[in-house]
């Protein structure tokens, strides 16, 4: 088994690491400190709660004053040295160690004051105080402020609530040892401290009772019945102390001569006597480490247990946030890597339909392109003026004979360059959704939300891969209504009707074949062609944009920036990867929580059953 101590000085380190890390008491539900036992010092203003606790740590180190002098929570770590000089050590100037405790005293004091200022305002921001000494045992005590039944001169009408409620925060909790300090010199019934105690631990399991300032007490009196436990009873035994007298203060008695003092006044009391090896702060110091122990070696399967699930639970928080990255050039490179492919799975994922956004494309090629490719105007263009317009042009000075096909041809080639409208309008509109979709695709994926930067990088290379596609979709559309305009159809043109208008003169001169049912058919005839085309470019549109735009994007959309970042050096891999400051801090602290739990872990495990 451990050995005496060394769970309670186990517990102190932990806690003061926890400390340093923000996972400490008076603080959140559920944390490592909270989990740990620990001893609360509580009694009424002046119950003489200071000078038990210099008693136990053996040195004079404590504020003193009227009325309210502890007006900040402190947490008290006692570690016991094999030898040396006695030092402090506060959290709040961790490089700073004091081995003048009259410099210990004016650090409290003034700490006290940097939070509260110079007033009797109080504050549940704790402070932390370590220290060393071969004189003390290993023990956590958190001295409280003095509970008070009225606000005095200075103070706020609800300072006597808002003690009580930061004294509770803490005795509270189950984990909690209360010290309940009471002057034996009134009566136990209106003591403060019991009062609470008992609100909070009703059977006292957790309670162990002080009785201060027995060499007060008027002449033929005593407290034999209460420190038996008969007149007020708790599970462990009452302690009486003797507090230094005001002239041992004023004359600078050391705690060490006070200690002995006080043994020597219950060695020779005829009141005490019997109870003498059950009294004084030396005692005391030993009873609680003692108990403190059994407490903590009781609760370790809990503590142990609450340590796993706190692990795991870090450890899914850090998977969330993306684990630190190597320094090296090659772990960012992989990194980049890494986070483009989680990119590009995302962005397929949106194309292929496992998330919304690709059917977009379908939209255009289904809806915008039919809408466009109707709203041309043909009608006004294949009008029986303009008709008469363009074959007349055609003709020149010399009428066509037959057929008018330079003013077929004039026709179609002008219809036909419409199309180039709607072909382009197409390759732009899929490539804004395209780019809606590196968008969308960059913020769902999660991997990347740590690097604000790569998101940049990563958007950018895309959307000048998606710029070069968009003019290959372009060119290649227009390379399309190109190639129906320079090579017709002809078997289209063998399969007209030509036989004459019925009711026509064919003995009419040359010029009178431009009359209107001429024309009409002239007209009707290359709209019929152009409906041809317009069919066939309605299905080729979409494939061109598709094979150029849409499949070149889920091949090769970030090819061009893995050529790039590969031949970076180490200082430009470091500025792609450059954190949000907010999101660092945060997986630090998890790193650094996390390797405190798990090193809490193994320690209690290694200690607690040797």
């Amino acid at each position: 088994m451990a050995t005496m101590g060394s769970l309670i000085g186990l517990v102190n380190r932990i806690q003061r690491a926890c400390t340093v890390l923000g996972d400490h008491g008076g603080g959140s539900e559920g944390s490592l400190w909270e989990a740990l036992p620990s001893v609360a010092v509580v009694g009424g203003q002046s119950s003489g709660k200071s000078s038990v606790l210099e008693s136990i740590v053996g040195r004079d180190f404590l504020p003193r004053g009227s009325g309210i002098v502890t007006r900040r929570p402190l947490v008290l770590q006692l570690h016991k040295t094999d030898g040396g000089q006695e030092y402090a050590e506060f959290l709040h100037a961790p490089r700073k160690r004091f081995t003048d405790f009259a410099a210990v005293r004016k650090e409290i004091a003034d700490e006290t004051d940097r939070i509260t200022g110079k007033t009797k305002a109080i504050s549940n921001v704790p402070i932390h105080l370590s220290i060393y000494s071969p004189h003390v045992v290993n023990l956590t005590l958190i001295d409280l402020p003095g509970l008070t039944k009225v606000a005095v001169e200075g103070q706020q009408e609800s300072i006597v609530q808002d003690i009580e409620n930061m004294v509770r925060s803490y005795v509270d909790k189950p984990n909690c040892i209360i010290l309940a300090i009471s002057p034996a010199n009134q009566d136990i019934a209106t003591s403060d401290a019991i009062k609470l105690a008992r609100d909070v631990d009703p059977p006292g399991d957790r309670t162990f009772g002080v009785l201060t300032k027995l060499d007060l007490m008027d002449k033929g009196t005593n407290a034999v019945d209460v420190l038996e436990g008969r007149q007020y009873r708790l599970q462990h035994p009452w302690v009486g102390i003797v507090n230094r007298s005001q002239a041992d203060i004023n004359r600078n008695v050391d705690m060490l001569a006070a200690r002995r003092k006080e043994k020597e006044y219950f060695e020779s009391s005829p009141d005490y006597g019997h109870l003498a090896h059950k009294m004084g702060a030396e005692y005391l110091a030993k009873l609680l480490s003692q108990h403190l122990e059994a407490v903590i070696r009781a609760k370790i399967p809990s503590i142990i247990a609450m340590i796993n699930k706190t692990i795991d639970e870090i450890e899914a928080e850090l998977d969330r946030l993306g684990r630190p990255i190597g320094g090296d050039a090659g772990a960012q490179l992989y990194t980049i890597l890494d986070m483009c492919r989680a990119f590009d799975r995302v962005f397929k994922e949106h194309l292929d339909g496992g998330r919304p956004g690709g059917d977009r494309i379908y939209g255009v090629f289904d809806h915008q392109l039919p809408a466009a490719l109707k709203k041309l105007p043909f009608d006004k263009h294949l009008s029986l003026q303009n008709v008469r317009k363009v074959i007349s042009e055609a003709d020149g000075y010399q009428p066509h004979l037959i057929a008018p096909e330079q003013g077929y041809r004039r026709l179609i080639d002008s219809s036909l360059h419409y199309f180039r409208g709607p072909a382009e309008a197409s390759v732009d509109a899929v490539h804004l959704v395209l780019k809606e979709l590196v968008r969308r695709s960059i913020a769902a994926t999660e991997e990347l939300k740590r690097f604000p930067t790569l998101q940049t990088d990563i958007a950018a290379a895309a959307n000048e891969s998606l710029e070069r596609f968009r003019e290959d979709g372009r060119k290649t559309v227009i390379r399309l209504v190109e190639m129906e305009a320079s090579y017709l159809t002809v078997e289209f043109f063998r399969k007209l009707p030509t036989e004459p208008d019925k009711g026509a003169n064919n003995n009419t001169p040359a010029n009178d074949r431009y009359q209107d049912n001429h024309l009409r058919r002239i007209g009707s005839n290359v709209s019929s062609y152009i409906n041809m085309v317009c069919e066939t470019l309605r299905n080729t549109i979409p494939k061109a944009v598709v094979h150029c735009q849409v499949k070149e994007a889920k091949r090769n959309l970030l090819n061009r920036f893995y050529a790039h970042v590969g031949s970076k050096e180490k200082k430009q891999l470091s500025a792609m990867l450059d954190e949000d400051p907010a999101l660092m801090e945060k997986r630090d602290a998890l790193v650094k929580r996390l390797e405190l739990y798990k090193s809490a872990r193994n320690e209690i495990d290694s200690v607690a059953w040797k």
